[in-house]
C-alpha cells in the first residue's frame, strides 16, 4: 500500500509538472486595432470612449492590460491613427468579449456617444484589424519597463512582410533562435513579439519595443546593427530574403494606456 501511494504521488507530481510546462508555453493572442481618423473631434471621442468605457469593461472582463497608441508629432500620420492593443489568453476569450460588452450597462451607458454615433458624425474613418499570436520564444506580452513621461516615449511597431510563407516561417525562427534576445540585452523593453493570423499584410510578424525617447532608440538601434550575435546570423543562408518590406511605425502611448 505505502509503494502503491507512492507511485500514485509520483504520478501526480508528473502530471503537475506537465501541466506546469504546457501552462508555461501556450501563447497569448492579440488583438492589434487600428482605428483612422480624420480630425481632433474624432481623436477625442475615440480617447473619450477608450478611457472610459473600453479599458474599463476590459479590466471587468479579466483582460488587465490594453495599450493605446498614437504616432509621434514627427511621422507622417501623425493625428490619423490611433492604436489599440487587446492581449487575450485564448481565442476564446477574443471572441467572447463582444458578446460581454453587450450585456454591460456600465460600459453601454459610459461608450454610449461612441456606441450611438450618428451616421454624420463617426468617431472614425475605418477600423483595421490585425488578429496576432505570441511567439513561441516569447509567447506573452510584457508592461514596458519604462519610467519616463509617456508623452516623451517612443514605440516602435515594426511589420516584417515576407515574399512568401516558407520565407516568412524562416523569419519567425529567426527571432526565436536569438533575434528576440539581441532587443532584451539592449534594455529594448519589448511589449509584444508575434506572427500574424489574420491580417491585411501577410505573411507578416509584428512586434514592438520601447525607448526612452529618439535619441535612446536611435542609439538602440546601432547598438543592434553592431552586435555580434546579429552579425553571426544575419548572413546565415537559411536567413536570407526573409523580408521583402519592413513598416516602421513610431508611436507614444496614450496617457491613460495600461502599457
Amino acid at each position: 500500500m505505502r509503494l502503491l501511494k507512492k507511485l500514485s504521488f509520483s504520478l501526480f507530481a508528473i502530471c503537475l509538472m506537465m501541466s506546469s510546462s504546457l501552462m508555461a508555453q501556450k501563447r497569448d493572442f492579440y488583438e492589434l486595432r487600428t482605428y483612422h481618423i480624420e480630425n481632433a473631434e474624432q481623436e477625442a471621442m475615440l480617447d473619450d470612449y477608450l478611457s472610459k468605457a473600453f479599458i474599463p469593461a476590459a479590466h471587468k472582463q479579466g483582460i488587465a492590460k490594453v495599450g493605446v497608441f498614437k504616432p509621434i508629432d514627427s511621422q507622417p500620420d501623425a493625428g490619423t491613427k490611433v492604436y489599440l492593443f487587446i492581449p487575450f489568453k485564448s481565442m476564446d476569450e477574443y471572441l467572447a468579449l463582444e458578446g460581454k460588452l453587450a450585456k454591460d450597462q456600465v460600459y453601454q451607458a459610459a461608450g454610449s456617444a461612441y456606441i450611438n454615433a450618428a451616421f454624420d458624425n463617426p468617431p472614425y474613418k475605418r477600423i483595421e484589424t490585425a488578429i496576432l499570436k505570441g511567439m513561441s520564444e516569447h509567447p506573452k506580452y510584457a508592461e514596458s519597463a519604462l519610467t519616463t513621461p509617456k508623452k516623451d516615449r517612443v514605440y516602435e511597431l515594426r511589420s516584417y512582410e515576407g515574399p512568401t510563407e516558407r520565407l516568412y516561417k524562416q523569419k519567425v525562427k529567426m527571432f526565436n533562435s536569438g533575434e528576440m534576445d539581441i532587443f532584451s540585452r539592449l534594455n529594448c523593453s519589448p511589449i509584444f513579439y508575434a506572427e500574424t493570423i489574420a491580417g491585411a499584410n501577410m505573411p507578416n510578424l509584428m512586434y514592438m519595443t520601447t525607448h526612452e525617447n529618439m535619441e535612446v532608440r536611435n542609439e538602440h538601434w546601432k547598438q543592434f546593427g553592431a552586435d555580434p550575435a546579429w552579425a553571426a546570423m544575419k548572413d546565415l543562408p537559411e536567413y536570407k530574403n526573409t523580408v521583402s518590406r519592413n513598416d516602421t511605425r513610431l508611436l507614444y502611448p496614450a496617457e491613460y494606456s495600461d502599457l
